[in-house]
């Protein structure tokens, strides 16, 4: 059984920085390519970032380019998100997701974590 967990969402400050981890499980992380969503109430899910299974390449939403950095550990079976200069706008629970290798598809979903950024 596939298991998604994220954690480290929190009620932050505007310019605060925030590290969400995901752990994964029942799965072979390394195939996997491992991505960010967010999405704030009465808004849609939004892409924040991607990391390729090999961790060759990373790839980020424009709202969050430059502020926001993802990585993995392979040997922790773990995905991270590094946010820096948080602000009020980035808002929102954060999911994290699986897809294979570069399917683009994602196959797993986990449940995600609230994270706040007051003004």
């Amino acid at each position: 059984q596939v298991q998604l967990v994220e954690s480290g969402g929190a009620l932050v400050q505007a310019g605060d920085s925030l590290r969400l981890s995901c752990a994964a499980s029942g799965l072979t992380f390394s195939r996997y390519s491992m991505g960010w969503f967010r999405q704030a109430p009465g808004k849609e899910r939004e892409f924040v970032a991607r990391i390729r299974w090999n961790a060759g390449s990373t790839y980020y939403g424009d709202s969050v380019k430059g502020r926001f950095t993802i990585s993995r550990d392979n040997s922790e079976n773990t995905v991270y998100l590094q946010m820096n200069s948080l602000k009020p706008e980035d808002t929102a629970v954060y999911y994290c997701a699986a897809h294979l290798l570069d399917k683009l598809i994602y196959d797993y979903w986990g449940q995600g974590t609230q994270v706040t950024v007051s003004s």
